[in-house]
């Protein structure tokens, strides 16, 4: 998404927000307690629906999770907590439009999500303005903490860690010298690839085509023709698993078989799925580890299995780590409150105030813009047609 239409959005959700605010200070129809113990909501927005529901709702889950093994703990302080999940569709019109709702229901103090950077953008906006902290376990784009908002967080690495360590991999260990570079035009795709491109540029490589596909398309024939006629020996896609197990499949119809490589978009069962055998001889960057390397991983993994039933995707754990961190914040600001029910504010400059928290699968110690300075890159790649992919190593900044 351009930034031009991005601010657009945020400027309106910024209008819309403030009078929601106003409307409610003088009228609230929610209760603030159930039975004599004060509830407190913590929202989710991540797809549910849609091309990317099965990152978004691996989310949800993780956050799920997290937030309920933690109830009983709450319940002792007085407070009761729930999960409100809302479904952004991938789309950054309906994530401002959950988050004005999110915004006006006080009983919301915190958001895990989202998984889109182009929607985490303008949302933001909106929960900056009514001071709810939100964490996010996937967007990557810079822009996302480069605008120095109070309320936003995120524990994965950006992409200008992302994009150049997968350049670096690239020219490196997989010797390529000439690339095409393809992107779906979304704040996460084209940012990831230019941050590539860039770093693959300083490290003697070539790019040799650069083109922009659109999110929803099926049909690469006419992309895939250009990468045939310029002859690359690797090509990289940033943007999400749908469009991206796609090219990956029509490519090696065409007998396109260089490597295919891409970012943490793609590190998904459905990827793989979609894809298929061409699977093989593609590898990912992703700023998500492998839960199976700790021991604490891999109680995550069972847990969640036994409750969903349904094994972990890439951000089950990062959500999880996300709900931890952000309890962690919420905790801290019941007990800076002398027990009592805190304000957003208070939450908010406590999640941020985070600086040692060890997750499942990663370390979180926000830093001034709310980016973790624990953050690393892994790196896969695909050997079978199996998820998730063999781990090929790790970059820590």
């Amino acid at each position: 998404m351009k930034t031009k239409k991005i601010r657009s959005l945020c400027l309106s959700a910024a209008l819309i927000a403030g009078i929601l605010g106003a409307c409610s200070q003088s009228s609230s129809t929610s209760s603030s307690s159930e039975g004599g113990t004060q509830v407190i909501k913590i929202a989710t927005q991540s797809p549910l629906s849609g091309g990317s529901a099965t990152l978004g709702g691996a989310i949800k889950l993780g956050a799920q999770l997290a937030l309920e093994e933690q109830q009983e703990k709450f319940k002792k302080m007085g407070f009761k907590l729930q999960l409100v999940p809302y479904d952004d569709q991938g789309d950054p019109k309906k994530g401002v439009s959950n988050a004005q709702l999110i915004g006006s229901d006080e009983q919301v103090f915190g958001v895990i999500g989202h998984l889109n950077s182009g929607v985490s953008i303008p949302s933001s906006e909106v929960y900056e303005k009514y001071s709810i902290p939100m964490i996010s376990p996937a967007s990557t784009a810079t822009e996302v903490t480069d605008r120095n908002l109070k309320a936003v967080n995120r524990v994965c690495a950006r992409d200008d860690f992302q994009g150049p360590a997968g350049a670096t991999y690239a020219v490196e260990t997989l010797k390529a010298k000439k690339i095409f570079v393809i992107q779906d035009k979304t704040s996460y795709g084209q940012g990831l690839a230019d941050a590539f491109k860039n770093a693959a540029v300083k490290q003697g490589a070539k790019i040799v085509g650069y083109e922009g596909i659109t999110a929803g398309e099926k049909d690469f024939n006419g992309v895939l023709n250009s990468v045939s006629s310029a002859k690359p020996d690797l090509v990289y896609f940033g943007g999400l698993y749908a469009e991206g197990g796609l090219i990956v499949k029509q490519a090696r119809h065409k007998g396109i078989d260089v490597p295919i490589m891409g970012g943490d978009g793609l590190d998904s069962s459905t990827y793989v799925d979609i894809a298929g055998d061409s699977v093989k001889n593609t590898f990912l960057t992703s700023v998500a580890g492998d839960v199976n390397k700790t021991a604490a991983g891999k109680k995550f993994a069972e847990a969640y299995k036994d409750k969903f039933g349904k094994n972990v995707e890439s951000y089950s754990a990062y959500a999880y780590d996300s709900m931890g961190v952000m309890l962690k914040g919420l905790e801290n600001a019941i007990k800076s409150n002398d027990g009592k029910m805190p304000a957003r504010q208070q939450v908010r400059d406590a999640v941020r105030a985070i600086k040692d928290y060890k997750g499942v699968v990663t370390q979180v110690g926000f830093d001034s813009k709310g980016d973790n300075k624990y953050a690393k890159v892994y790196i896969y790649k695909f050997n079978q047609k199996a998820y998730p992919a063999e781990q090929d190593g790790e970059i820590s900044k």
